[in-house]
């Protein structure tokens, strides 16, 4: 299918989706929300088995577009909590909520929200040269996207509130070392390196890998006790898997499993 603000590439069980505006430094407006969203669920629907997020150009995304666009976009609605009811919070609920891994390739910099997308990744992975920008403070608005659960949970209250309140550039290297990001590569080897670790996931057992994200996910909100039983019902679905089955055998002929999803 042919996109207008993105683009959308298959190889095997993996799609790349790219936000294509890189004029505008690949800003999000309700029409690219809406595009990612037919996007990802066109390929959650074709079978993909991990989903690699980037940008076109020199920027990742630079947040929410301001200006008008000219080509339909008339800039912020007046009720800002609006465009976040409408538009952001369903599309980050939905890549709370995807059945496959999800890597971000951050190419350049990932400003305001974009940091945000960014940070929604389960293995974010960023050029050398790319910076991170909580930059909601420096226009005078509060992070959203779910900026605030994402970065307070990675660094801690005292941190976060730094990153928030001061609006400084992060960069890659610093990011990793604070736990915002998980890998650091070459200019020009981010979105390689996602590809090949979305690859390698492809090759994994899917059904547990669907299980481990929501679970690490539901970690940071779930007691203890209620952890262990939710670990529980996981692994008792996991254990029933056409997958284990398979490494249990390979387990015992000394082979690697071949994992077929199911």
């Amino acid at each position: 299918m042919s996109y207008r603000f993105i683009t959308s590439e298959r190889d095997g069980g993996v799609v790349t989706i790219a936000i294509n505006r890189p004029d505008r430094l690949n800003a999000l407006t309700p029409n690219v929300m809406a595009e990612l969203t037919e996007a990802i669920d066109k390929a959650i629907d074709g079978g993909a088995r991990a989903l690699v997020l980037t940008g076109e150009g020199r920027s990742f995304c630079a947040g929410a577009d301001l200006r008008a666009d000219g080509a339909g976009y008339t800039g912020l609605p007046e009720d800002l909590g609006e465009l976040l009811d409408d538009h952001y919070n369903p599309f980050v609920a939905k890549l709370a909520d995807l059945p496959v891994p999800l890597v971000t390739a951050v190419n350049g910099p990932a400003v305001g929200a974009g940091m945000s997308l960014a940070l929604a990744g389960d293995i974010v992975v960023a050029a050398r040269s790319a910076f991170l920008l909580l930059a909601f403070v420096n226009i005078g608005l509060v992070p959203d996207l779910g900026a605030s659960w994402l970065v307070t949970r990675a660094v801690g209250r005292a941190r976060a509130l730094e990153l928030a309140l001061l609006g400084e550039e992060i960069t890659a290297e610093d990011a990793r070392a604070m736990g915002l990001i998980t890998r650091v590569t070459d200019d020009g080897k981010a979105l390689e390196e996602a590809q090949a670790i979305a690859h390698r996931l492809t090759k994994g057992p899917a059904k547990a890998i669907g299980l481990i994200r929501k679970q690490i996910g539901d970690a940071l909100d779930t007691g203890f006790a209620e952890m262990l039983e939710r670990e529980r019902a996981n692994q008792s679905i996991a254990g029933r898997t056409e997958d284990f089955k398979e490494a249990l055998d390979a387990f015992a002929h000394k082979r690697r499993p071949i994992f077929k999803g199911r």
